[in-house]
């Protein structure tokens, strides 16, 4: 009884204190505001204190309504770190004090999608990318994590929080997306998008041990910095040169083996199957804004096999493990930092894609 009565005041502390948080208040404002601190809601649960997080082009999309499942008053963000708090007392892989890079998704880890490891439609109703879109998420002092053991990792003693700042979100993108594209040695892919989540699945990629690996983006800039740290061999801008020609000279004519398109932009979809050669992968990472045409009389006989849909973030354990062993190197993302007092500076910055931004490391406490 009397530990009840001590949850119980405990509780009702948390819900009266506030924090800071930035929110998704309606289509085209977010705000930074003070909010309840979070409190435990199912034994499942943890809540996590936020140390360090950042902004993501996906927090941008909920901002000008292109994700329709996004709930306005949302408290945004959905790639952070941070250290245990509290647990719920069916958590049994975390305990208070441990440092945790957080899951993007939330999955049940019992349902038919999740067995197989398609955790990103998990039927739970807060399964699939719930934090920072549906739910509250970590673009603030402090977040509940549902589904803690599922949604956690921890992070090793020899990993900074800047180093495993992108594990849940933009690594687990681009190494399901590598994954999904069947890159064996010696192969040929291409990567369109040079942004962060593109930089991220150009180094996942390399961990296949491909042949040659091409960066395709507008941005002079990115593609030096994608050659400078050895993520691509080979760096193509389409407003100065023709992709497709370029490819087909770097294959003997052929094509790339395999085609991640990151970039979601208006012709890059059309990009990425008129450089795919015949019986290539083509994996679709990136979100669109608007619909994708699949004109199959003109891509008869190619026989493509498509690719897409959201990361299955499934593989955080193993991104941390490269992380630690220096096989995953994400520092050359991090260009900016700052508190997250000054989070809506950030984001006019990075959505602006002012003074050269490709990520920020946002510091909360």
């Amino acid at each position: 009884m009397q530990n009840y009565m001590y949850d119980r005041i405990k509780q009702h502390q948390a819900t009266t204190r506030t924090m800071k948080a930035a929110v998704y208040k309606e289509n085209g404002i977010i705000t930074l505001e003070h909010r309840p601190v979070p409190a435990l809601a199912d034994p499942q649960d943890a809540i996590i204190r936020v140390t360090l997080t950042t902004i993501c082009s996906s927090d941008i999309h909920i901002k000008h309504g292109a994700v329709p499942r996004a709930v306005p008053g949302t408290i945004l963000g959905h790639e952070f770190v941070g250290i245990v708090e509290q647990t719920g007392e069916a958590v049994k892989k975390f305990k208070q004090g441990d440092r945790v890079a957080v899951n993007v998704e939330t999955f049940c880890g019992e349902c038919y999608f999740c067995r197989r490891g398609y955790v990103n439609n998990c039927t739970h109703e807060h399964g699939g990318w719930a934090l920072g879109c549906r739910i509250d998420g970590g673009q603030a002092e402090y977040v509940r994590v549902p589904f803690a053991d599922n949604g956690l990792t921890k992070i090793p003693d020899e990993v900074t929080d800047e180093a495993a700042l992108f594990t849940g979100d933009i690594l687990s993108t681009g190494y399901w997306g590598a994954s999904l594209a069947e890159i064996k040695p010696a192969d040929t892919v291409a990567v369109i998008g040079a942004g962060p989540t593109g930089l991220c699945t150009l180094m996942c990629a390399r961990l296949y041990g491909p042949g040659m690996v091409i960066a395709i983006d507008t941005s002079d800039e990115r593609l030096e910095l994608a050659k400078e740290q050895g993520l691509a061999d080979v760096i193509i801008n389409p407003l100065k040169q023709d992709v497709e020609q370029e490819i087909k000279k770097l294959t003997l004519g052929r094509g790339a083996d395999a085609v991640l398109e990151v970039a979601g932009g208006r012709d890059t979809f059309r990009m990425a199957w008129k450089i795919a050669r015949p019986n290539a992968v083509v994996c679709v990472v990136a979100l669109y804004e608007e619909p994708q045409m699949i004109p199959l009389p003109d891509m008869y006989g190619k026989n493509l096999v498509f690719k897409t849909g959201g990361v299955d973030a499934s593989c955080c354990e193993e991104i941390m493990k490269l992380i630690k062993a220096g096989k995953l190197d994400t520092s050359c993302l991090i260009t900016h930092r700052t508190k997250l007092e000054h989070i809506m500076e950030a984001y006019d910055v990075f959505e602006n894609k002012k003074d050269h931004v490709i990520k920020y490391a946002i510091e909360v406490s």
